[in-house]
């Protein structure tokens, strides 16, 4: 039987890792757009958790909510909405209408971006798809990735939804899981990104380093997961010294609660402790990855990204203690949160340029 050859102008026949024509580059820096989005996201997600802004919009209208109150009738209605929840009736009970306005605004865009992020990606995504750009393997990983972000939609009004009921303040492991989520968003569209953009490392990576790459991958996530449990216990408030925590290696009260594995998820001084021990296990693994790294002698762009890797594990390493220290400030915080995902990328990149 006679094969006709693989050809870039075949989509369909056009693997994702192969050098990219016209519409793989297209595709790819559009992705890119993406990430930088939903990095965007993450950001002013980290400011709207720190300023208290999250429950400031007690309602979930994903067409109608694009819409910010116009009059001062409808922001004193929006207000009044707000007054009903228990984070008002407990906590700002003596917040004005230009207090609540405040805090409105840094919710509003935070769910604003996550539509403007849906757009960006769905009206390109049905362009390539009508244009016929995207092979069978692009549309089904594009497809899911999409339904992944209809999904954070849901758990992000999940999460809301916990501190609207009796508590003021949203389940920290819906937090959680919509940090994580958005993360696993994030992996799912760089790795795609850099398999259209770039071309494979050109000598022999060892079988053992690839695999090291991608472990340190998955504890830089879980670092994030842990950090995302300090962030919604308010952990971080806890013990506020470094490298001791209050003159211990291990604090006393470490698995006060009963019984032992519930320490693990409600125990402040626990989930602390677990993340500082995970940073510390990456500035162990990361140094080794990357020296190993340099040891395979592989191309100068490996190179680089090994380098990218080293800059942002210190950087997020400095902006850790200081956010420590300094009892959390709100920029520090903000600056933290983002500094993990530019690890976590740069993590993706060297593990994507080792696969």
């Amino acid at each position: 039987m006679s094969t006709l050859p693989m050809t870039l102008s075949d989509p369909s026949a056009r693997p994702i890792n192969a050098p990219a024509a016209s519409s793989d580059r297209a595709i790819g820096w559009w992705l890119v757009a993406c990430c930088v989005l939903l990095f965007a996201m993450v950001v002013v997600g980290g400011a709207t958790r720190l300023t208290n802004s999250g429950l400031s919009i007690v309602e979930w209208k994903p067409l109608v909510g694009a819409i910010p109150p116009l009059s001062e009738a409808a922001w004193i209605e929006t207000f009044a909405k707000y007054q009903q929840t228990p984070e008002f009736k407990l906590k700002n009970f003596d917040m004005t209408l230009d207090g609540f306005k405040g805090i409105f605004w840094w919710e509003y865009f935070h769910r604003l971006l996550g539509r403007l992020i849906g757009v960006v990606f769905l009206v390109p995504f049905l362009w390539f798809l009508a244009r016929g750009r995207l092979s069978p393997e692009l549309r089904w990983k594009l497809g899911g990735i999409f339904l992944l972000g209809a999904l954070q939609g849901g758990m992000g009004w999940y999460m809301v939804q916990s501190g609207l009921v009796n508590e003021p303040r949203v389940s920290h492991l819906r937090l959680t899981a919509h940090l994580g989520l958005a993360f696993v968003i994030f992996a799912a569209q760089w790795w795609l990104a850099l398999s259209l953009l770039t071309k494979p490392e050109p000598r022999t990576v060892p079988k053992g380093l690839r695999r090291f790459s991608r472990w340190v991958v998955a504890i830089v996530f879980l670092m994030v997961l842990s950090g995302g449990m300090v962030a919604g216990l308010r952990a971080g408030y806890a013990y506020n010294t470094f490298p001791l925590m209050h003159g211990h290696v291990i604090p006393p009260d470490l698995l006060i609660l009963d019984p032992w594995t519930s320490n693990f998820i409600w125990n402040m001084t626990t989930i602390q402790f677990n993340h500082r021990m995970i940073a510390w296990l990456l500035v162990l693994l990361i140094p080794l990855l990357c020296w190993r790294t340099w040891r395979a002698g592989l191309s100068r762009t490996t190179s680089l990204c090994v380098i990218g890797l080293l800059a942002a594990l210190a950087m997020q390493f400095a902006l850790g203690v200081a956010t420590l220290i300094h009892v959390v400030p709100v920029p520090l915080g903000v600056a933290h949160q983002g500094g993990a995902m530019a690890l976590f990328c740069m993590a993706l990149t060297l593990a994507h340029r080792l696969r």
